[in-house]
């Protein structure tokens, strides 16, 4: 049976090829710490998930998919930064060593890694009581000013990159399934258009790096379009105003009631795309960089000043009338 250094030896010490053109990382899995440098000049933005299985995944989840997911999550928020990634930790642990599951999940992890430029250069692995815990720490570099959720300010068109909803919906299905529900022909169809979106999101490191300069206030949505939004409003001391039938909707959920479709896209997690605030005189930078890049960004409102220093989101519908909606987004500590 594999031990903790064979585990190590054998699925997370690829880091020869990640580090030969990389000019921040001097040292990296060999010794009791990994060693890396920044562009002078330049600061360090770090970011930690915790994934819990049963909490945040699925027992049966693809291996390669969670591998991928544990370190995208983390690459969002620098994404979010406007940060260029650096490097990575990896901690996990495990009820048992299983060399079909590593060996899945270790290259699930290792192709974003690459992807990204982003080597793993350390972490550490333990037995587990409970499931399995995932625990990733990202490393980027970023020059002032870099992109923050306290700086939106009044008159700033508010954006959203992707589309909104797919996550959500196809996690609702997934717990029914394993609430014993047969899904339909039907659901099983919208299973499979959306389960993409919620196993595998991309961070958008390249868009939030072009949004440096443009932007004023940004976040990547983790928990829910209409909580992470709250987060920018509250902490630029600004409210704002949310043209619902503006959002971007993804097109398998056009299938659904719109009951559905508004919780998906307010309060759905697991998005990982970008939401930000800019100055409307920017907004044809903004729609260039679409072009660019290849990514939909969606004008969806505007900051507006606070009444009665009420920092608050006021949603409203084609006809101008404000919804009425109460549902949040995802609570980790929540019981239920």
């Amino acid at each position: 049976m594999s031990g903790e250094f064979d585990v190590i030896q054998r699925y997370f010490s690829q880091t020869k090829g990640q580090l030969s053109n990389n000019p921040y990382v001097k040292l990296g899995v060999a010794d009791d710490c990994a060693i890396f440098q920044t562009t002078a000049g330049k600061q360090i933005a770090t970011s930690k998930d915790l994934l819990i299985e049963g909490r945040h995944f699925f027992s049966d989840v693809d291996p390669y998919a969670l591998g991928h997911k544990a370190l995208a999550v983390n690459l969002s928020d620098l994404a979010a930064m406007g940060a260029k990634p650096i490097a990575c930790l990896l901690g996990l642990a495990l009820p048992s060593v299983d060399e079909k599951w590593l060996s899945a999940f270790s290259s699930g992890f290792y192709a974003l890694a690459d992807k990204y430029h982003c080597p793993l250069i350390g972490g550490d692995t333990t037995r587990s009581e409970h499931g399995i815990t995932l625990s990733v720490t990202v490393f980027g570099e970023v020059q002032p000013p870099y992109l923050m959720r306290n700086q939106a300010q009044i008159g700033d068109i508010v954006w959203v990159s992707g589309v909104l909803g797919a996550a959500h919906t196809a996690l609702e299905l997934l717990f029914l399934e394993k609430q014993g529900v047969t899904l339909s022909a039907e659901q099983g169809n919208l299973l499979e258009q959306t389960r993409a979106a919620l196993e595998y999101p991309e961070p958008r490191l390249a868009l939030g790096q072009s949004l440096v300069g443009i932007a004023h206030a940004a976040l990547d949505i983790s928990d829910g379009f209409l909580q992470d939004f709250g987060h920018i409003v509250k902490q630029s001391q600004v409210s704002a105003i949310i043209e619902e039938y503006r959002l971007p909707v993804h097109a398998a959920l056009e299938s659904l009631s719109w009951a559905s479709k508004r919780t998906a896209v307010l309060t759905g997690g697991d998005v990982y795309e970008l939401c930000f605030t800019a100055p409307a005189q920017r907004s044809a930078e903004v729609l260039a960089l679409s072009q660019q890049l290849g990514i939909p960004l969606t004008a969806v409102g505007h900051i507006v000043a606070p009444q009665a220093s009420q920092f608050e989101v006021d949603i409203i519908d084609a006809d101008g009338k404000s919804v009425v909606f109460s549902r949040g987004g995802f609570d980790h500590f929540a019981t239920e």
